[in-house]
């Protein structure tokens, strides 16, 4: 069974940091693109972050370039989002979603990935 697991979420506050893990199970991790989107209430998913399956390629979202980094160990099957200067605008539902036999390329568009992990809340308190 497919499966992408989020955990390391919680309440920060601001100027703090976080460390979100995506655990993959099954042949999402395989060959496969990984990325970070968010959802605040009353807003669209946005990406935030993504990396191809060799690591060469990132794409981040200019609100959070400079303080989130993203990676991945794919002996582990697992992607990381790591949360730095945390704002208060951060505050939202963070999913991981793998894009299938993407290698070397990432992409940044919510249609392109094949599955979703089922979000962890992150909430920046002011």
């Amino acid at each position: 069974q497919v499966q992408l697991v989020e955990s390391g979420g919680g309440l920060v506050q601001a100027g703090g940091s976080l460390r979100l893990s995506c655990a993959a199970s099954g042949r999402t991790f395989s060959s496969s693109a990984m990325a970070w989107f968010r959802q605040a209430p009353g807003k669209e998913r946005e990406f935030v972050a993504g990396m191809s399956w060799s690591g060469e390629n990132t794409l981040y979202v200019d609100s959070v370039r400079g303080r989130f980094i993203i990676s991945r160990d794919n002996a582990k099957n697992t992607a990381r989002l790591q949360m730095n200067s945390l704002k208060p605008e951060d505050t939202a539902v963070y999913y991981c979603a793998a894009d299938l036999d993407r290698v070397y390329s990432v992409s940044r568009w919510e249609n392109e990935y094949d599955y979703w992990g089922q979000g962890t809340q992150v909430t920046v308190s002011s």
